[in-house]
């Protein structure tokens, strides 16, 4: 009974010990500088996002990914740039007549449906409203994540690098129609210079420091919303900890 107790006890201390590393002792820290940072790194107002054809009709056809994944790893990126506010750009292709309705996981942060740019071309940047609207933010840098990797997202990183953008694109937001089509998309658009990225790292990088608390409870929701594993493991810490703070730890 005695050791039952002593490893209660530890567990106790463990879980204790990992709230206060994420949420007390980074609460404060004067050795942090963000002008440290890699010029590379992204940041909440250096970049537009493109949302490209999140939708039902593209969705099926979709083979390089799980679907589940894919909304997942699409409302981690979407939830991440209205927190941040990062501008953002929503796009649909023949959405009334044939691909249908964006992914709830967008229009969750995005709800205003008269901001989307429905086209009929299948490169956005072919469509005069889209690079209008980029150009609008005054950003040079560019984030892209859609359906499908080989055409609507291959298609467009070329054409703005092409025009002189820096292009990123989230690779587990987007899917290809096989396995070989989503790898070959990605290789071609490494080949001409674009960044390959994930949901995750894409939120991340824009938070980067736990002693950001402002922004602390909603990145961690977030995760726990859509981050699979990792928000599974933040919401097993703060559960375990009320728990045991109530006693649940004695039997």
């Amino acid at each position: 009974m005695t050791q039952i107790k002593f490893k209660m006890k530890t567990i106790k201390l463990t879980f204790v010990f990992i709230l206060a590393l994420t949420m007390n002792i980074f609460a404060q820290n004067p050795n942090n500088d963000p002008s440290l940072a890699g010029s590379q790194l992204l940041d909440a107002d250096d970049h537009s996002l493109i949302l490209i054809d999140h939708e039902g009709q593209m969705a099926f056809a979709v083979q390089s990914i799980d679907i589940q994944t894919l909304r997942n790893n699409t409302g981690l990126v979407a939830g991440a740039a209205k927190l941040f506010n990062v501008p953002t750009i929503v796009t649909t292709v023949a959405e009334k007549s044939f691909s249908g309705p964006l992914f709830p996981e967008i229009s969750e942060y995005f709800g205003d449906m008269s901001q989307y740019i429905d086209r009929t071309t299948m490169n956005c940047w072919e469509d005069k409203r889209i690079v209008k609207a980029v150009k609008k933010t005054g950003k040079k840098r560019i984030v892209l994540a859609g359906l499908w990797t080989e055409v609507c997202i291959t298609l467009p990183a070329l054409s703005a690098i092409e025009d002189g953008y820096e292009v990123y694109f989230i690779t587990d937001a987007c899917g290809g129609v096989s396995k070989e089509a989503h790898d070959m998309a990605v290789a071609r658009m490494i080949q001409a210079g674009a960044v390959p990225i994930t949901s995750m790292q894409y939120l991340l990088e824009l938070h980067r420091d736990w002693a950001r608390a402002g922004k602390y409870v909603a990145v961690t929701n977030l995760a726990k919303k859509y981050g699979g594993a990792y928000g599974l493991g933040i919401d097993y810490i703060s559960t375990m900890k009320g728990w045991i703070k109530e006693g649940g730890d004695k039997h």
